[in-house]
């Protein structure tokens, strides 16, 4: 298995220029490395590329903006906020796009995490768990917050124990239950996309380690699709997440009204 990991020239190349800095900053604290080994571990060398990338990319987009006559590359960009902004407005409701910055950012990062690892010399940094867990972080405490600020702390307390339309007598089942059913979204969320990215850079790995050249081209191709799968799938349940935190108690009671009886036409 060792032999099929090789050292990225990128990596070397970062922890050659800035190794010896990050080595001295955190000796103080207490961390120490085994002569020639990595200071700065692969997987954030590939998410600062990925983030220097998109921030470049991003300026050079604004500086060609156009009201009038926009480029393909404009039109393309305005489309995809168009489909994120639709997917907000569905999950979420008429407040969604204002979740776009956080929700579309991570939707880029990891997209572009999928598939700069089928570029050679580069990885993926969402085949490490480092990687998939702190984005998953991000969005854990991201919608936490957005909930108890869009509820208030009371009552965005009071929805784990006692849930729109769940009488208060079953809050003692209903507390641990939602307790360990947030907690677990840390872990599913971030081990599906970990799973699916690293099983896929492994397998194009043992094929190309076995039979080199064109062979892997098909595990690649289908590496794509996988990878641009699980970042949508990633940004869906963020979606889904936030939906849940900042959905007012009240909003709940006027649809329920707006489904009874007593509003129904004739």
């Amino acid at each position: 298995m060792e032999n099929l990991v090789h050292e990225l020239w990128i990596v070397q190349a970062a922890n050659a220029l800035f190794g010896p800095l990050v080595r001295a900053l955190l000796a103080p604290l207490g961390f120490t490395w085994e002569p020639g080994a990595e200071v700065i571990p692969d997987y954030i060398v590939m998410s600062v590329v990925i983030a220097l990338l998109l921030v470049g990319a991003g300026l050079v987009l604004r500086s060609r903006l156009r009201v009038e006559q926009p480029g393909r590359i404009q039109v393309l960009v305005e489309e995809v906020v168009k489909g994120f902004n639709a997917l907000l407005v569905d999950n979420i409701g008429p407040k969604g796009p204002r979740y776009l910055p956080l929700v579309g950012t991570l939707g880029l990062f990891i997209f572009t995490a999928n598939m700069i690892g089928k570029v050679p010399g580069f990885m993926s940094p969402t085949a490490s768990y480092n990687v998939t867990l702190g984005c998953t972080l991000i969005v854990w405490v991201y919608y936490h917050f957005e909930g108890v600020r869009a509820q208030g702390l009371g009552p965005y307390l009071k929805h784990f124990a006692a849930p729109p339309g769940v009488p208060l007598w079953i809050a003692p089942i209903m507390l641990p239950i939602e307790i360990i059913s947030h907690l677990s979204r840390v872990l599913s969320l971030s081990l599906r996309l970990f799973g699916n990215v690293f099983g896929e850079e492994l397998v194009v790995l043992i094929i190309a380690s076995i039979v080199p050249f064109l062979v892997p081209l098909p595990m690649m191709v289908l590496g794509v699709i996988t990878g641009t799968l699980q970042a949508f799938i990633f940004v869906l349940l963020t979606m889904i997440y936030l939906a849940g935190a900042v959905h007012l108690e009240h909003e709940h009671e006027d649809e329920a009204s707006a489904h009874s009886p007593a509003h129904a036409t004739i």
